[in-house]
């Protein structure tokens, strides 16, 4: 028998399908002639804690760190312990496995620690599926690999996990007891993605907060030019008192100007013209939806992630959404037309959408070099009854369905100009757009650009009719909110200096997954490092007092990087994984080292933020867990 491992139970049933002869039902599997096909649910196993190393270390202490396992150990999820049975009846009988983990780093490692945790020794090939496409799928079949092959991936994805167990739990243990000595009697949590986003919000906080601001001055006139009236800005020289920006600094320089103006003639001295032309938005990845249904709708990051589940699962209306991918493989194009028709002509605002679509038109959307493990989310090609859903199930229905829709849609067309005046001996300027095509444009409800110019030729004259000037402000940054701190995890890399962690961040998709995002911030919330302000996400005292009482570099995103670098180099180079755990080991003593409880309670006592310290009451003696994928310890249990 061969026995056919998949990631989840939808690719078990999309391999099923794809498979010769009628599938039947088993327990925890489908049977489809000599072949059985069974799933893992997520992660069956998780790192064990430090107590199933040595009992001794279940009281938390000082001097146990840093705690170091000399044999790793993995224990089932309490909830996958039948899909384990499951799967372990299952290899007694079989010949051959087949590994089906999705095609990325964390599919390999997946799939693979059940294989080697129930004793496997056989033979192991390798199914790659990065499209659930029954003839992509069939494709897949047809080109098992060896899953040796794959073993650096593996080993890759194995040193991350342990690496992030060795990070959360040492360090949540170190400063959860210097904590308690500081006066704060509750679990603070450290890990290697949440910490850092902590410490985004805590300094874009102290930035708002810290900010003042400076005033400074516009002066506007409008012109009456050949063929029409236009709003010009005055561009002060150097003579005048400027900010970094070019922003006037002193109101008299633009009133005393503005008292000569009304009246005056010029002259057009110089107009630039650019066509240009913009493709259509792509399909969606999961954050970047996340970001858009954020914007327009309001919803929190964690609750487009569970309403994209349910058109998922319960629905079927959407494909695989935890996708980091914004591309479809090239063989759906021939079938969008049916697909998209299908989906969305039962609803009135996609049914107009799709009138105006043209199927001849192939946008870069479709490209099978750009799909990875995972392609763009798009409607399935169900038939889709929007009123049977909820509102937020339709509206985020409705935005994975457009972007798919504006693939059919011609780019968009503008004429962007730009006029510079010269009056009274100054320099004004003008800047306007003409749409000569809207193509995509109408699906979207984006913000209008600047107005058109009239009809303007270089050289001609104009005069002043009105003038003004505005007192305005220096304004602080915005505040994040889920959209924007979802954005800000996705390019991580805006907020680094070094040029190499720059590009390393780039190329890795920043901070967290996109699987892991939402639970990232929702995680923050619920540890009380973060609250909801309206729509802005703000850091509290505790979560302010962590970061101000933490090393530097732990609330950076910078060691994100070095770890994907040396992740990087055991994959593609064939790096051996014991000089990056000792690496890290060694940073991991020194981060331990400046565990303080003086310098704790002083952040306790001296931290700002949108809400007073709210300790957590525990009792009794604290356990450890398993930091999970993102790298967090879990709150410890009453023993």
């Amino acid at each position: 028998m061969r026995v056919i491992i998949a990631e989840k139970p939808s690719l078990a049933r999309a391999i099923a399908e794809a498979l010769p002869g009628a599938s039947r039902r088993d327990d925890g599997a489908l049977v489809v002639g000599e072949t059985t096909v069974t799933w893992c649910l997520g992660h069956l196993l998780e790192q064990a804690p430090p107590d199933a190393y040595d009992p001794a270390l279940k009281q938390w202490r000082l001097d146990h760190l840093p705690i170091l396992p000399s044999r790793w150990k993995l224990m089932p999820r309490p909830k996958a312990r039948g899909q384990l049975a499951v799967i372990r009846r299952l290899l007694k009988s079989a010949c051959e496995v087949v590994h089906a983990g999705d095609p990325d780093r964390e599919g390999q490692l997946l799939v693979q620690e059940v294989i080697e945790y129930l004793g496997w020794k056989g033979p192991v090939t390798r199914l790659l599926v990065s499209d659930l496409n029954r003839p992509a799928v069939q494709r897949a079949l047809a080109r098992l690999k060896d899953n040796s092959r794959f073993e650096p991936l593996y080993r890759a994805a194995q040193c991350r996990a342990r690496a992030d167990w060795l990070y959360g739990i040492n360090l949540t243990r170190a400063w959860t007891l210097i904590g308690r000595q500081a006066g704060h009697d509750g679990v603070l949590s450290v890990g290697r993605v949440q910490t850092p986003v902590l410490g985004l919000v805590v300094r874009r906080d102290a930035e708002i907060r810290d900010f003042s601001p400076k005033p400074f001055f516009v002066l506007w006139a409008d012109l009456a030019v050949a063929q029409g009236q236009l709003r010009a800005w005055w561009v002060p020289g150097e003579p005048h008192h400027l900010d970094d920006q070019g922003r006037l600094l002193a109101r008299e320089p633009a009133a005393a100007l503005a008292e000569r103006l009304p009246g005056a003639e010029g002259r057009l001295t110089a107009l630039e013209s650019h066509d240009k032309r913009q493709a259509a938005p792509l399909p969606y990845s999961l954050s970047a939806l996340q970001v858009d249904a954020a914007r327009r709708h309001g919803l929190s990051a964690k609750a487009t992630l569970d309403i994209c589940q349910r058109l998922y699962e319960r629905h079927q209306l959407i494909t695989y959404p935890r996708s980091d991918c914004r591309y479809l493989p090239e063989e759906h194009f021939a079938a969008a037309r049916a697909s998209l028709q299908s989906a969305c002509g039962a609803d009135d605002t996609l049914g107009q959408w799709l009138v105006g679509a043209d199927f001849t038109r192939r946008s870069r959307a479709w490209d099978d070099r750009k799909v990875g493990a995972h392609h763009a989310l798009a409607p399935t090609g169900k038939p889709a009854d929007l009123s049977r859903l909820e509102k937020t199930e339709a509206d985020v229905f409705r935005l994975i369905a457009r972007n798919v829709l504006a693939q059919f849609y011609p780019p968009l067309a503008t004429r962007e100009v730009k006029a510079e005046f010269r009056l009274l001996g100054e320099t004004f300027r003008a800047r306007g757009q003409e749409i000569l095509d809207p193509g995509w444009k109408p699906l979207f409800t984006t913000r209008d650009e600047s107005p058109p110019l009239p009809p303007l030729t270089e050289g001609e004259s104009c005069r002043v009719q009105e003038v003004g000037v505005e007192d305005r402000e220096t304004r602080p940054p915005e505040p994040f909110t889920d959209a924007s701190l979802i954005k800000a995890m996705m390019n991580i890399a805006r907020y680094v200096e070094d040029p190499t962690v720059r590009r390393t961040l780039r190329e890795h998709d920043g901070l967290g997954t996109e699987a892991t995002r939402a639970g990232i911030i929702e995680t923050l919330v619920e540890r009380g490092y973060l609250v909801r302000q309206a729509k802005a996400l703000r850091a509290t005292r505790l979560g302010s007092a962590l970061i101000a009482s933490l090393p530097e570099a732990v609330g950076r995103p910078e060691r994100t990087a070095l770890w994907e670098q040396r992740l990087g180099g055991i994959v593609e180079q064939g790096d051996a994984s014991a000089p990056f755990l000792a690496a890290l080991i060694e940073d991991l003593q020194g981060l331990l080292a400046a565990a303080d409880a003086s310098r704790m309670r002083e952040a306790l006592h001296s931290a700002r933020g949108e809400q007073p310290l709210a300790a957590r009451p525990t009792r009794g003696k604290r356990r450890g867990g398993s930091p999970g994928k993102a790298g967090t310890a879990r709150r410890p249990r009453r023993s």
